[in-house]
């Protein structure tokens, strides 16, 4: 221990003698330690010849905010409440610089995803890092953050502000983190709030935590599902249209139009990636905004009549009497297939549509890239505003109703189950525990058929912000939806 603190004594010590502020990095790095660390500890007492660009070293009152600009790009805020909770004297010293990103070693991401909450994987804006430091103590937990400007001349759809954590293994490597700073991003600036003195960054499209081979891998099983799902509805629709002509019910052509718009989503999906890929890196085409609205439709259509599937519900299980509604099916249908079409139509006419780019990073941390007709990748505050509200906020709304349907269902049946024991009570004992299984079974498999018809499995993709398998499982499900349909339809069909 001694030896460790007698080191640590002679760089600090040669570092006031003859150390230049130009040098540090490169004298840092030639060390055992951490050069995070003696990086912190010579720029309070290298020598400052003139002024250096990237590099900003003041002495201030400790009862006062400061800003530090160690660049035009770069600007640090530090409040007075920081500044006191870093030193105990009326002055400190405040130092403030930009490093290169490629110092800064990643360490592999740990097995349990559960440790990556706040770790963020991205690159780098302008691969440039902003170290801020006061006085000699380490400031954490502030109650008044800090405030740090990243001002930038590019389309950059999302960034995270983060800061550099150590691994816990001296091996000099870490990785990014973003607990304890948030995000605000105006125009060209990202603004970070953070609680705590560091090494500062913004990530861009950070969120990206999937790598060139999971995304081939997750290609293929969306792509082959959407197949199988293309040719099942398919059967399923012609099921349903016979069924309609021996005897037009309501939950028949509920199913039916339901079908008919998954068939339409599966089908224009694969016809989005196919043209997409012809485009490669070429401009938008007509085709592919045409794509990208019928997608869009489909989408919304096939969450439209979920959603319908579930008012059905509530109407024969909450309001069973008194339901008789003139035209009900036509009225439904102007909603299922109105409200989509009203919907893409306001998009289309915003230029929202066209080919979008998703960057992907494999394990080496280069970069590629994937293009589907969707919405265009050139206007990102369009393309988000829209992405949210249709294909998040509407989608939630849409699951948690017919979750709660789905709940009323499961509640309705176990009451008339309920009923049937009591009823039973002086009977065959062993009788009513074999219809007590079958009919265990049955209401099994009609739970979770109405599960995949109510459009459940769009649930998954709360998952997918969870782990790796989370997007398996989401994929694997919603791919293979029209396939469950299927099922569903050859159940009812012998039902009848």
């Amino acid at each position: 221990m001694w030896i460790r603190l007698f080191i640590i004594t002679i760089i600090s010590f040669s570092a006031s003698q003859a150390g230049e502020c130009e040098n540090i990095l490169s004298a840092c790095r030639q060390h055992d330690l951490p050069w995070t660390r003696c990086y912190e500890e010579k720029t309070a007492t290298c020598e400052l010849r003139s002024r250096l660009s990237g590099f900003s070293r003041r002495h201030v009152n400790a009862s006062q905010e400061v800003e530090m600009n160690p660049t035009h790009q770069h600007r640090a805020h530090i409040p007075s409440s920081a500044l006191q909770r870093a030193v105990s004297t009326v002055e400190v010293q405040v130092v403030a610089s930009v490093i290169s990103s490629t110092y800064f070693k990643l360490s592999p991401p740990p097995k349990n995803r559960l440790k990556q909450i706040h770790r963020r994987e991205g690159s780098v804006l302008g691969e440039l890092v902003l170290a801020v430091k006061a006085g000699n103590i380490s400031v954490r937990n502030l109650t008044e953050p800090i405030k740090l400007i990243f001002i930038h001349n590019k389309e950059i759809n999302n960034g995270t502000c983060v800061f550099w954590e150590e691994s816990a293994m001296e091996n000099e490597t870490g990785y990014w983190s973003s607990e304890g700073c948030r995000t605000n991003k105006t125009g060209q600036e990202f603004i970070c709030s953070c609680d705590h003195l560091s090494f500062f960054a913004v990530l861009v499209n950070p969120d990206i935590s999937v790598q060139t081979t999971d995304a081939g891998k997750l290609g293929y099983i969306t792509y082959i599902g959407s197949a199988l799902s293309v040719f099942f509805t398919f059967i399923s629709l012609i099921i349903f249209i016979c069924l309609c002509r021996r005897r037009p019910e309501k939950a028949v052509g509920l199913h039916m139009q339901l079908t008919g718009a998954m068939l339409c989503l599966h089908l224009t999906f694969l016809l989005c990636s196919f043209w997409a890929w012809l485009l490669q890196e070429n401009e938008d085409s007509s085709v592919c905004l045409v794509l990208g609205l019928l997608l869009h439709w489909s989408l919304l259509a096939t969450l439209t009549w979920t959603a319908l599937e579930g008012f059905q519900i509530y109407f024969l299980l909450v309001r069973v009497f008194n339901i008789y509604i003139r035209r009900y099916l036509l009225k439904l249908s102007l909603v299922g297939w109105g409200f989509p079409t009203l919907i893409a139509a306001i998009c289309g006419i915003s230029g929202v549509y066209g080919k979008y780019t998703l960057q992907l990073r494999d394990a080496k941390n280069s970069n590629s890239t994937a293009h589907i007709c969707w919405m265009s990748s050139k206007f990102p505050q369009k393309h988000l505003l829209t992405s949210y509200i249709t294909t998040v906020a509407f989608p939630f709304l849409v699951v948690v109703f017919n979750g709660c349907m789905l709940g009323l269902v499961v509640f309705k049946m176990w009451t008339i189950r309920k009923d049937d024991r009591d009823f039973g009570s002086n009977s065959d004992w062993k009788n009513i525990n074999k219809e007590k299984r079958k009919r265990l079974w049955k209401d099994s498999v009609t739970v979770l058929g109405l599960s995949c018809v109510l459009g459940l499995p769009w649930g998954l993709a709360s998952t997918t912000y969870i782990s790796l398998a989370g997007i398996y499982v989401f994929t694997i499900f919603n791919s293979l939806q029209g396939v469950f349909v299927f099922l569903w339809s050859v159940a009812f069909a012998r039902k009848s």
